[in-house]
Order: structure tokens, then sequence, then C-alpha cells
């Protein structure tokens, strides 16, 4: 009987000290929520400018343009346009753009693992936007929010166009 009366007493000890830090834990995650929404009700000052791109793609696998500037705290919308004839499967084409410092070779080698029917696009998170993969005389558009100033790379992912297929994607 004397072991069963300090063991409760023990119990109520620890259940008393482990209810004060639950209570300390949700309160202190409670006010990190209070100031996640706060910052999250903050309007920007800057208003978005909306930025509409043109990018045209052909059997030769280039593109029309090797550089595209846009503005900082900007919403770009582009569309890709393949001029050439040839179907998706021989030579299509799509515009992905990169995070900064992404090894485009190796990524390149991925997109060819993705395989065309996820449009050689791999699982990634270098990617800040993409299209989907098209044939000759289609065309497709994605609209994203221009990431910060600075120099990107964009390619085409189809298997070896990032060779010639490419670019900077500029924010000023």
């Amino acid at each position: 009987m004397k072991h069963l009366i300090t063991g409760l007493i023990a119990v109520a000890f620890l259940s008393a000290g482990c209810g004060g830090d639950e209570k300390k834990l949700a309160s202190e995650t409670s006010k990190k929520a209070e100031t996640v929404e706060q910052k999250a009700e903050i309007p920007s000052n800057e208003p978005k400018q909306e930025v509409a791109l043109r990018l045209s793609s052909n059997d030769q696998m280039k593109y029309d343009k090797s550089e595209l500037r846009v503005p900082a705290n900007s919403v770009v919308t582009l569309t890709l346009v393949n001029e050439g004839q040839m179907p998706k499967s021989a030579m299509g084409h799509n515009f992905v753009l990169l995070k900064s410092g992404t090894d485009v070779a190796a990524f390149g080698m991925k997109a060819i693992e993705a395989g065309i029917d996820k449009d050689h696009i791999p699982t990634s998170n270098a990617i800040i936007a993409h299209t989907k993969l098209i044939g000759g005389g289609e065309e497709t558009t994605v609209t994203f929010n221009a990431p910060a100033k600075g120099s990107y790379d964009f390619i085409c992912s189809f298997p070896g166009h990032y060779a010639l297929m490419k670019g900077k994607f500029i924010v000023e």
C-alpha cells in the first residue's frame, strides 16, 4: 500500500509538470499563429504590374528570343507558340523557368527520365514556372509571379533541347 501511494504521488507530480508545458506550448503556438495571420493581412504597398510575353519556338530547336525582361513585383503571362510542323513526340517544346543556381545539365537529365507523359517536367523544387509540352502549330500559356530581382535560366526540357533552347529571364 505504501508503494502504491508513493507511485500515485509521483504520477501526480509528473502530470502536473507536463500539463504546464502543454499549456505553455499551446499558448506559444497560438501566439505564433496570430503573428503569422497579422503578417498575412498586411497588404503590399506596391501594386503588381501585369506583363504579357510571347515566345516562339520552331522545328530547328530555337526560341525567337534569348532574353526576356520583366519588372520586379509583376505578374507574368507567357504564351509559348510552336511555329514548327513536327508533332510533340518528335519535336515538342516547352518553357521551363529555373531557380538561380540550378545545374541545367543535371536538370535536363531529370527531364529525360520524367518522360513525355509528364511533358519532360521532373518533380523538382528548381522550377519556378513551366508550360506544358506542345507540338507544331500549338500554343500554351502560363501565368506566374516574377521571382526576386536577378537573372534566371529558361530552357526547353524536351530531351537534348536545353543545349540550344535556352535564355535568360531577367527581373529588374
